[in-house]
């Protein structure tokens, strides 16, 4: 197996040996010619059709794997970035995940107090080899969460530039702040980000799996409900 073709065969988490995954990538691609366009088309149906939900980090394997964010339509930002990158292997993409820390400046004040800390530890995006290079991209906002939460400008993704998160808003307000980089990975690290959510999240983590705040939405109208479903 030469070093591409590590990126492109299934695994426990990017498993497009999944008739539903496998069907999806193909139907999002059908027409397109090139690598190009249809890692383009894969990350705006990613993007938009997945809807962001910030509530659906509970330590479950079977929650990260992309077959069952394809069957959910929600997720949040790793296990957007585990379809985006499942969905181009099975197109015969090589991709691969980034895990980093970051910060997200306009994340509502009571959104830090849930979760404890200002800081998103294991945010996840995808790399996609593309004309002979990595690209970067993060699909994590759909349109209506970006738009209704104010994160702008949204990530696009032209499949020749890195496509992530702004350090600036659309008011010169900052953003995203990249604060940590735990590298790159060729299947998602569940036993690692077990163990840094439970440390950093373990609050909040024990709230969603008795039921709350997952199943209690916040107030609408509120810029926190704009990031749960």
């Amino acid at each position: 197996m030469n070093k591409l073709e590590q990126y492109l065969q299934p695994t426990e988490f990017l498993n497009f040996n999944k008739r539903n995954v496998r069907e999806k990538a193909l139907e999002i691609t059908k027409g397109l010619k090139t690598d190009k366009e249809k890692a383009i088309a894969l990350f705006y149906w990613v993007r938009d059709k997945i809807k962001y939900n910030m509530m659906a980090f509970y330590m479950r394997k079977n929650n990260f794997k992309a077959s069952i964010t394809i069957r959910r339509l929600n997720g949040f930002c790793v296990s957007k970035a585990i379809l985006l990158s499942t969905l181009a292997r099975a197109v015969g993409i090589p991709a691969k995940l980034h895990i980093v820390d970051i910060i997200n400046h306009l994340v509502p004040k009571r959104i830090v107090e849930l979760m404890g800390t200002n800081v998103f530890y294991f945010h996840g995006y995808s790399e996609l080899y593309l004309n002979g290079k990595w690209v970067k991209a993060t699909p994590v906002f759909d349109n209506n969460t970006a738009l209704k939460a104010g994160f702008l400008p949204m990530v696009e993704f032209d499949g020749e530039n890195d496509g992530l998160l702004a350090p600036y808003d659309v008011n010169g307000n900052i953003f995203v702040e990249y604060v940590g980089d735990r590298g790159v990975y060729i299947d998602f690290p569940y036993d690692e980000i077990e163990i840094e959510f439970n440390k950093n999240y373990g609050n909040i983590i024990n709230m969603i799996e008795k039921g709350f705040p997952r199943l209690k939405p916040f107030k609408k109208g509120t810029p926190e409900s704009n990031l749960t479903i």
